[in-house]
């Protein structure tokens, strides 16, 4: 069977979209790498691509799209909605198939060993390849945003990158490369203006408030929408499903008399989150995987 990695880079441009097509050109240039998702938002100023294949190189594709955002994007020139501290902010390597997460640990050590040695860009590791237990979770790592970082990291040894001199890149800040499970970027829209109600909900829902475990989540206002937003992070959705952080922000919501005007997944989602939404939502009994029509057929045909 052959090995397949996912890679699920965000990169802090989401308004040039020449920018991101040369992002994306980058990645479709590595042969064995399948661009599957990429993902503008101009309110956040953020762009999230989606690809997978053999490891190594999907570790190649990401590689070249970091090359890309250090040669294209100044976050001395960049705002928006979402914190930032690197022109390619983040990389994280995700098991799909044939390869463990301890092999996806090796792959972000031996990527941010590359792009500081070839980029000059200095790394954090985050996630499961973190060397330090408070780099484990990224909302750590990006506190102060790039000038925060750049003012701070040559004085306080807590902030020395991984990999690289104590000195954020002076164009492309610094980057955080992980190993993670797959997470879900997913977004819930509130009929209102009132940023302070999204951030208190924000505040209640994330597992590092006392909410629900693996959420990650913050209040952003949308101002060409006229509505705010709770912005999530899924760490796992089998420990919460979409399902429970959609109903548990509409009920904190509907206490305000707030209603939920719409939620949105960034990227691409698992088969699995979406079956268990739709069981939970329709309040199914018995209901499996085996019960849906294509996934039947698929497994029948792989049978023979």
């Amino acid at each position: 069977m052959e090995p397949i990695v996912e890679c699920i880079p965000n990169f802090s441009e989401g308004r040039r979209t020449e920018v991101v097509d040369a992002l994306c050109a980058a990645v479709e240039s590595v042969a064995g790498v399948y661009l599957l998702d990429r993902q503008l938002d101009a309110e956040h100023n953020r762009s999230v691509l989606t690809f997978a294949g053999a490891p190594e190189a999907v570790a190649d594709a990401a590689f070249c799209a970091a090359r890309i955002a250090v040669e294209r994007i100044d976050l001395n020139e960049h705002s928006g909605k979402h914190p930032r501290m690197g022109a390619v902010d983040v990389i994280p390597f995700v098991p799909i198939r044939g390869v463990t997460i301890s092999d996806c640990v090796a792959l972000a050590q031996a990527l941010g060993a590359r792009l500081w040695a070839e980029l000059r860009l200095p790394v954090y590791l985050y996630a499961e390849a973190a060397q330090r237990p408070e780099r484990e979770h990224l909302p750590a790592i990006r506190k102060g945003q790039f000038e925060g970082i750049r003012d701070e990291i040559a004085a306080n040894p807590e902030r020395h990158p991984d990999f690289g001199d104590p000195a954020v890149h002076p164009r492309a800040g610094i980057t955080a490369v992980g190993a993670r499970k797959p997470l879900l970027a997913y977004n819930i829209y509130l009929d209102t203006t009132d940023l302070a109600l999204a951030k208190e909900i924000a505040k209640a829902i994330r597992e590092r408030g006392g909410g629900l475990p693996a959420v990650q989540a913050m209040g952003v206002e949308i101002p060409e929408r006229q509505q705010v937003q709770v912005s999530c992070n899924l760490l796992d959705t089998e420990v919460t499903p979409i399902w429970r952080v959609f109903s548990e922000v509409q009920r904190r919501a509907a206490e305000h008399n707030v209603a939920v005007a719409s939620s949105e997944v960034v990227g691409l989602v698992t088969e699995r989150a979406l079956l268990e939404t739709a069981a939970f939502a329709l309040r199914l009994e018995h209901f499996s995987e085996h019960m849906v029509l294509e996934l039947n057929l698929a497994q029948a045909r792989a049978r023979k």
